[in-house]
Formats: structure tokens, C-alpha cells, sequence
């Protein structure tokens, strides 16, 4: 079971640890006692959390909390006491357990914010976090200081979560530059704030570039509510007037000095204000609810054949090949559930190898021709 909590920050734990599997269950005991069930193994994971099953979405968990059933433990077997019967009163046997589900999936991190600050490398995006929140990222005078996105919460009269994601560069959304998983983390975000550094040769041009990346990956990107701040202005004459000329209502600050940033910050809640308005629907957990799997399949395998399925399996996990009466029972199932019929048909013949689960058998089918 994967659980979205606010104290796990990245996939790392899972990266570390690719094989988990929950507990057994315990044995029974003397006096018709029941074997104590196996505990759940749940796994936290970080808020928006995405798991896939062979590329297909199985769940996004968005929330706190948020949780989704991905593997279900086995039924545990029955004790001699309740195979007892008129017949039998003193059965000397006893059912297995059954084995518990095992899936391979995928899981992917994107992260849940409510402004995020995209622009180009170097443009001082982690330096703006730092200032806004009380996030400590790593600020370094090169590019590509930032790996991963960094989370900081900004605290006043409205309470919003700002991410810092890694800069992007010119064909971005063709995966130059590792693009595409840089703009896989914008897709939560309500706004944005577009984070140009004034002390460029052409800050307008910077501007084009980040807006063209941002409508080739996602249109609906350059539809959200965004701002644009034009950074290192102590670094250039004029902040104002070459901010405002990117844009509208565009605002000049500097990291290093303070100026602008109180500006700014007022400016980003008013537009985490406009989102929360414009997108008054709360985000929700997806979770894919499988359709009824079908209780068997047969297929093909070398020389013979594999029957695969839940219930045949535990049929013959639980069978005591010692007693011949569970052997000819179990033989009576499997054609009834139509186990026999499916092999046929796929061309299977008298004395061809039949696997199912780790058990081996011969196949004997009841009527031929």
C-alpha cells in the first residue's frame, strides 16, 4: 500500500529499496487457535506520487493521505479443524496459505505546488525561493545548480507552496537538457512565475525562449495565471524600466540587496489568489479501480503449457498430493472451471507438461477427440 505524507520529500527510499514485500502471516496453533494475520506494508511516499502498471496510470496521490492498494496478501489456509467432516472427523491434513500478490511498477514524482518558478539557467530561481520561503537551496554561480525541484512555504496572510524547478533550455520540450523531466513538475503548479536575469545580453529574448518551451511541452501551460520577475537588478542600470520592458506589471528584485522582494511577494499571493479563484476545484486522488480479472489464462510456454491464475493456483497450493482423493477433487475442479477445455483448445495434447504455479503435471484430459 503506497500513502502520500507530507514528511517524505523524494523517491529515494524506494530507489535504495526497489524489493519490498510485507510480512508473512503466522501459523496456527494448539486448541484451534488462528495464526496471527501478516501487517500491512505501507509504504509512504511523497505528495504527487504517480504509479504505473506497464505505462498505465494506476494512481496519482495528490494529497495527504491519499492511499492506494497496490498488492493484496493471500487467503490464509484452514487448519484440520475445519476440513472436519461427517467422513472424516480427524482429518490428518491441513490447507496452505495462499500466496500474496506481486506487481512491478513504476513510480514517478511530481510535485504539488502552487506557484512555480521556471526561467533559464542561472537565472536566480533558487536564490528567489530562499527569499520568498524559508527554503534553503543550493545557490552556486553556474548553471545547473539545481538537480531537483526544491519546496519552500511562503507564510503571511495567505499560506502557498513555491517550487524551484531545475532551469530549462532551448528545446526543452524535446528533452534537451533533461526537459522533460523538468517540465513534468510544472504540470501541478496553479501559476507561475517566469524568473528572467536582467543582466543578459538579451533578457527579452530569454523571456520568448521560456514562454515558446513552456506551450510546446503543454499549451495549457501558457494559459496559467504568471508573472515576470527580472532578477539581479543591482547588476543593471534602470532595473525598473528594463523589467517593464518584458512585460507588463513586471517586477525588478535582487537577491542579493532585497530589493524588489517584498514587492514580490505581495504580487505572487495576489496571483495565488487569481489561480485559487479561476480553479476553485480542490485536487483530487486518482485511483484505477481494476475491472474483474478473468480466473484463469493458459498460454504457451516451450515445450508445454502455464496455466496462470489466483485461484487455480491456490487450488494447488492447497491440495495434498499424499491423499488421492485431493488429488482426483483438484482434478475435478480444474475441469469443471474450465481449465481442461482452454488447453485443448490452445492444441494441447495427452502427455504434454502442464506447469501451475511450481507444480508440474501431465496432461490427461477426461474425454479426447
Amino acid at each position: 500500500m503506497f500513502e502520500a505524507s507530507s514528511g517524505v520529500r523524494d523517491l529515494s527510499a524506494l530507489a535504495d529499496r526497489p524489493h519490498l514485500h510485507a510480512e508473512d502471516g503466522k501459523p496456527g496453533g494448539a486448541n484451534r487457535r488462528t495464526g496471527a494475520s501478516g501487517a500491512d506494508l505501507v509504504i509512504q511516499v511523497p505528495v504527487g506520487t504517480m504509479v504505473f502498471d506497464e505505462g498505465e496510470l494506476m494512481a496519482d496521490l495528490v494529497g495527504v493521505g491519499n492511499r492506494v492498494v497496490l498488492a493484496r496478501g493471500g487467503r490464509g489456509g484452514r487448519g484440520n479443524a475445519s476440513l472436519a467432516s461427517r467422513r472424516n472427523r480427524v482429518p490428518r491434513t491441513a490447507e496452505a496459505g495462499e500466496p500474496g500478490e506481486e506487481l512491478r511498477m513504476s513510480v514517478e514524482l511530481r510535485v504539488v505546488a502552487d506557484v512555480g518558478l521556471v526561467g533559464l539557467p542561472n537565472a536566480g530561481k533558487s536564490t528567489l525561493l530562499g527569499r520568498l520561503t524559508a527554503a534553503k537551496p543550493k545557490v552556486a554561480p553556474y548553471s545547473f545548480t539545481t538537480l531537483h525541484p526544491n519546496l519552500g512555504v511562503a507564510e503571511g496572510e495567505r499560506r502557498f507552496v513555491v517550487a524551484d524547478v531545475p532551469g530549462l533550455v532551448e528545446g526543452a520540450h524535446e528533452g534537451k537538457g533533461l526537459g522533460h523531466r523538468f517540465l513534468r513538475h510544472l504540470h501541478r503548479t496553479r501559476a507561475l512565475v517566469i524568473v528572467v536575469d536582467l543582466s543578459r545580453h538579451d533578457p527579452a529574448a530569454d523571456l520568448q525562449t521560456v514562454r515558446a518551451e513552456l506551450a510546446a511541452h503543454d499549451p495549457g501551460l501558457a494559459t496559467r495565471p504568471w508573472i515576470v520577475v527580472g532578477t539581479k537588478a543591482d547588476l543593471v542600470d534602470e532595473p525598473e524600466a528594463a523589467a517593464m520592458a518584458l512585460a507588463q506589471d513586471s517586477i525588478a528584485v535582487s537577491g542579493l540587496t532585497g530589493e524588489g522582494i517584498d514587492r514580490l511577494a505581495d504580487r505572487v499571493a495576489e496571483l495565488v489568489e487569481v489561480a485559487f479563484r479561476d480553479q476553485d476545484e480542490e485536487r483530487e486522488p486518482f485511483v484505477v479501480l481494476r475491472p474483474a480479472r478473468p480466473p484463469f489464462v493458459v498460454r504457451k510456454e516451450g515445450a508445454g503449457f502455464r496455466v496462470v491464475g489466483r485461484t487455480v493456483e491456490r487450488w494447488v497450493v492447497e491440495t495434498d498430493f499424499e491423499d488421492p482423493r485431493e488429488v482426483v477433487q483438484l482434478q475435478k475442479r480444474l475441469a469443471k472451471e474450465g481449465v481442461e477445455r482452454q488447453l485443448a483448445a490452445l492444441g494441447a495434447r495427452r502427455g504434454d507438461e502442464v506447469l501451475i504455479g511450481e507444480r508440474a503435471f501431465e496432461f490427461l484430459p477426461e474425454k479426447e477427440g
